[in-house]
């Protein structure tokens, strides 16, 4: 039976986008809002679309082709979409589909001018606006010319640019279906934008307005500056008038010219402070209407405002859901966690039930609120001081919110000032034995949890998982364990000051802490050039591996010669690291030791670069290097005035960072080895709703939260909607940076360096791991994608334990996240290697395959010819 080919803006809304597409069902629910105006119309709906595309030949075949292109290859996208919209255009539009369309607009009025514009069903929603990527004509007289131009926008669907951004967003070529949005042209005095938001900075408070003389399409194609205009609490804050020297008007009979604005106009605003204020009065009701900030094409008509369309802004990063009508400053957890990566439902809600504070999540990442702490004078003073050591930019963040004073309210000082919460002072001996049974206990409750959750399923699991957390937080709560921690980083820090007061040694901690004991992060990165050693002598073992794939290998080793030896040490490693993998805090990331290939192009490098034993030999170059650091600086200092006393404070020092150092990556190896024996068994629980048929899928259960899977399992019922839409809201949250801080209003905050004491041209970051190193950057993204050369400089966004075995063939590193004492910076340290960290946009302004030079002690990066 034949579809609706027409639909009217009174008989569209939200719920309408698979028949309307995006801007239609925008301006069908804008078209019935009260106090808002929209130009008369009509949608084209899909199904008029889908008549005509399923006449279009070998439209499979070509869409086929289309979808396996890579996002990059632009020569083969241009081709191949220019082909698929000329087929499109040359195909004929059924008697019956023409006729509705050319009937509607007749019945608009036979001899007006129309606007066409693309609404395609991926479009404009509050995941992915496709600003942009379709077609629009303005002007448009008679229903012949409306018609044709209907067919083109339906062939708009396959611009390069509207094929590339759906390759590039993982958007399926068949799933995107094209509405036509036919509205009432009309000649305004002025047109432009308004944003409900802060385009800039995301603040919620803040409203935009872009504005030129004549219709929109000046601005947006670029032929004049607009006048700017920013709006707050219903006062124009600020005002950019610019030099408007053309517009565009319509031309009678059809289409659009450029004219010369009268010069007495040109540098007059195209609106009124008045008009100004009424427009963003009228953006709150848009924004009201459909629930998050708009995107919104406005023209004023004879002193009156109509909208031509509205779409969601969503390049805006996400506001944690907080409603208490108060002022909140938060700090990016993944900053802190080396994780910035967007996180899928499970996972935040995993995290968050296991973390020692409370968080929020928003854009698919985790918050903490520092409001609190920023209040009053004397704990706004220590939490700066412990963001000075662990991240400047944060730190540069909140300073900049704090001069300003319109977010944190000052409180008085309740009391004397101690140490921010979750960091008591280390008042705690220097004995290796402490170590040894904090790490001995954390063992025996890992076992004690991977021997409990075997038994338990269903319900009843979820319910030992209650438990099992407050065990979780039991142990990386122990004071103990804490004070441990915090008696490494806070020798480091004494030894760095003082023997930089001294001696004038810059970062000596360093070299002291070489090679430091019970380090189990370095040790996991030395373990695998031991696996190394065991694959080397076997060249047929070496030869299989370089051919597998993403599959299972391991039971196809013992068929080898060495086969067995070589499975027996993989899986040795497997048995004691097996739980790791890239961005581990997101319990739904795939373990090593459920796609053990992900290690095999890392044993493969240590089996071409290295020569046997090179662990044991990396370990002892940095004790030596360690007890030859300490004797240096113990003897210079023996030489100064109070010499002795120095000397022996000093050396309690290193003895206490070495005692320590190595213990603060053994919490988050706990935290890992739970997580994978939770995730074992929640994965065991999602297969039986799989073969239940309550989910399609198993990965279908990453999108639920905790509560949601444990409400699964009992009522073995999934609303698959919602999955849907999770893994949409996933999809988006990916293409978002986080910002470093962000504030309840929704200003995103990312921080700077304010240094004048490095070369013009230089990347500015903070340094964590003395020496200096020139050499060839690899530029790598995914671990599994890395083919490093000796003497290579890792460059990545963050790098968490899992990229640890990387570290041992490099010299050195740079990455865009990262403070003194987190992971990448501890193990740089442990491994010699020159490093600097918090390089804000470090992948995207360093090329891979440049020569560059990082100064590890002085914090830039130089980029060389």
């Amino acid at each position: 039976m034949a579809g609706r080919y027409v639909v009217g803006f009174d008989e569209a809304d939200e719920t309408q986008v698979a028949v309307v597409g995006g801007k239609g069902a925008h301006l069908g629910a804008l078209s019935r809002t009260d106090g808002v105006r929209v130009p008369a119309g009509f949608c084209v709906t899909t199904d008029a679309f889908r008549r005509v595309v399923a006449g279009v030949p070998a439209l499979d075949e070509r869409l086929d082709r289309l979808a396996r292109l890579e996002p990059d290859d632009r020569e083969a996208i241009r081709a191949l979409s220019a082909e698929i919209r000329r087929a499109v255009e040359e195909t004929a539009v059924p008697g019956d589909v023409a006729a509705a369309i050319t009937g509607a607009s007749a019945d608009l009025g036979q001899h007006d001018a129309y606007a066409v514009r693309s609404s395609a069903t991926a479009e404009d929603l509050p995941t992915a606006s496709f600003a942009g990527q379709q077609d629009t004509y303005l002007n448009v007289v008679g229903p012949d010319a409306v018609l044709a131009h209907v067919r083109r926008c339906w062939a708009s669907l396959f611009t390069e640019r509207a094929v590339s951004y759906r390759l590039r967003n993982g958007i399926d070529h068949r799933a995107v279906r094209m509405a036509v949005v036919v509205q009432r042209m009309v000649r305004p005095d002025a047109a432009g934008i308004l944003f409900t938001a802060d385009p800039v900075t995301g603040n919620r408070t803040i409203s935009s307005v872009d504005a030129g003389f004549g219709l929109g399409e000046a601005l947006v194609a670029g032929l004049v500056n607009p006048d700017v205009f920013t709006v707050r609490d219903d006062a124009v804050v600020t005002r950019t008038i610019a030099a408007k020297r053309v517009a565009v008007h319509a031309v009678p009979g059809g289409g659009t010219r450029v004219t010369e604005v009268d010069p007495a106009r040109q540098e007059q605003p195209a609106l009124t402070d008045a008009q100004v204020l009424r427009l963003a009065r009228l953006g709150r009701r848009i924004e009201a209407r459909f629930g998050r900030p708009q995107d919104v094409e406005w023209a004023l008509v004879d002193g009156d405002f109509q909208i031509l369309q509205s779409r969601p802004i969503t390049t805006l990063f996400p506001v944690p859901a907080v409603d208490d009508g108060e002022k909140h400053v938060y700090l990016s957890v993944g900053h802190q966690q080396m994780m910035t990566d967007a996180m899928k439902p499970l996972g935040l809600s995993m995290w968050r039930r296991t973390a020692m504070a409370p968080m929020h999540s928003a854009g698919g990442r985790l918050f903490v609120d520092a409001t609190r702490h920023l209040a009053t004078p004397a704990g706004r003073a220590a939490f700066l001081n412990l963001m000075t050591r662990s991240d400047p930019l944060t730190r540069d963040a909140l300073e900049t919110l704090l001069e300003r004073g319109d977010v944190v309210p000052t409180l008085p000082d309740a009391g004397p000032a101690g140490p921010p919460a979750g960091l008591p002072p280390a008042t705690i001996e220097t004995d290796p034995a402490i170590v040894a049974a904090l790490i001995e206990g954390s063992r025996d409750s890992v076992a004690a949890l991977r021997r409990d959750i075997r038994t338990r399923s269903g319900p009843a699991l979820f319910d030992f998982l209650t438990e099992a957390f407050e065990e979780h937080k039991r142990v990386l709560t122990d004071p103990v364990s804490i004070q441990a921690i915090m008696a490494g980083m806070e020798a480091t820090w004494w030894l760095n000051d003082k023997l930089g007061e001294w001696l004038g040694e810059p970062n000596a901690a360093d070299t002291l802490t070489l090679s430091a004991p019970g380090n189990v992060t370095s040790e996991m990165g030395l373990a695998l050039l031991d696996v190394a050693d065991v694959i080397r002598p076997h060249p047929e073992v070496v030869a299989f591996l370089r051919d597998v794939g993403d599959g299972e290998f391991l039971d196809e080793l013992p068929k080898l010669p060495g086969g067995s030896e070589a499975r027996a040490a993989v899986e040795d490693y497997l048995d004691r690291y097996g739980m790791r993998c890239v961005g581990e805090i997101d319990i739904t990331r795939p373990r090593w030791s459920e796609q053990p290939a992900t290690l095999v192009p890392l044993i493969l490098d240590h089996v071409r670069t290295f020569d046997p034993g090179e662990s044991r030999r990396r370990f002892a170059r940095g004790q030596r290097a360690a007890e030859r650091k300490a004797a240096e600086v113990l003897a210079r200092l023996r030489a100064l005035p109070d010499g002795d006393r120095k000397a022996d404070e000093t050396r309690h020092m290193i003895d206490r960072v070495r005692t320590f150092i190595g213990y603060r990556e053994y919490p988050k190896y706990d935290i890992i080895s739970r997580y994978f024996a939770y995730k074992q068994a929640l994965t065991a629980e999602a297969d039986r709703l799989v073969r239940a048929g309550v989910l399609a899928d198993r990965e279908d259960a990453f999108f639920l939260t905790l509560d949601e899977f444990r409400d699964a399992v009992r009522t073995e019922r999934v609303d698959a909607r919602l999955v849907r839409e999770r893994r949409d809201a996933f999809r988006w949250h990916r293409t978002l940076t986080p910002p470093r801080v962000l504030t309840s209003d929704g200003e995103a905050l990312a921080g700077a360096y304010r240094r004048d004491d490095v070369p013009s041209g230089a990347l500015v970051g903070l340094p964590v791991s003395h020496g200096t190193v020139e050499g060839r950057a690899r530029v790598v993204r995914d671990l599994a994608g890395a083919d490093l050369e000796p003497g290579d400089i890792l460059v990545t966004a963050h790098t968490d334990p899992s990229w640890t075995p990387l570290f041992v063939a490099v010299a050195g590193l740079v990455t865009e996240v990262g403070g003194q004492m987190t992971h990448g910076a501890v193990i740089a340290r442990e491994y010699g290697l020159p490093a600097v960290v918090n390089v804000p946009d470090a992948t995207r302004l360093i090329a891979d395959g440049r020569r560059i030079r990082v100064h590890g002690s002085a914090g830039y990066v130089e980029l060389l010819s």
